[in-house]
């Protein structure tokens, strides 16, 4: 895809332009964050990732421009500390507007995937979406995601407390055994 978004690892040095891709209004109103959301703050959150093998944080930049920006972020992680929860991962996706239905969400959701079935070894990957979310529930739909539930006034948007959709998805092809001779 020639002249396409570039998608790679997001690294501490990073920090700058997630925090302006978190801070435009049509980006953090879709997202379980708050507005305002510091630089500081965002390094110190990759600098942990980077320390997470479970965890896997994917940028989507566009890169043809005079400075290079973050179009789109989106990452898997472990949901907690617990062993008998090592194989579920949280999953996150942010596009900025610009870049919407243009594929971006897609090929991030895609790659983040095929890390989580075939290299993490995780059986399950769940999210929380908005229910008023057409295009992420659509795109996660799309991908073999599950409604499992809805949590009523689940988060404050806007000053309106408002209900999210609990979302997972099994791995469609669990790991075999290869036993070759």
């Amino acid at each position: 895809m020639s002249g396409g978004p570039v998608y790679r690892r997001a690294t501490p040095a990073d920090a700058q332009m997630l925090c302006a891709l978190m801070s435009d209004p049509a980006v953090f109103g879709g997202l379980l964050q708050l507005p305002y959301p510091s630089a500081d703050a965002w390094r110190k959150r990759l600098e942990e990732q980077v320390l997470q093998p479970a965890a896997l944080h994917l940028l989507a930049l566009d890169a043809h421009g005079a400075t290079p920006a973050v179009i789109g972020s989106a990452g898997i992680h472990p949901i907690g500390p617990s062993q008998r929860q090592k194989h579920v991962g949280g999953m996150g996706i942010c596009v900025a507007p610009a870049w919407q239905r243009r594929g971006v969400g897609s090929e991030l959701v895609r790659r983040l995937l095929d890390w989580a079935d075939n290299w993490a070894g995780y059986l399950r990957v769940e999210l929380q979406v908005y229910t008023d979310n057409v295009a992420a529930l659509a795109l996660y739909r799309k991908f073999g995601f599950d409604r499992e539930g809805t949590l009523r006034a689940h988060a404050l948007r806007d000053g309106r407390f408002v209900d999210s959709h609990f979302m997972a998805r099994l791995h469609p092809r669990q790991p075999q055994v290869d036993v070759t001779h």
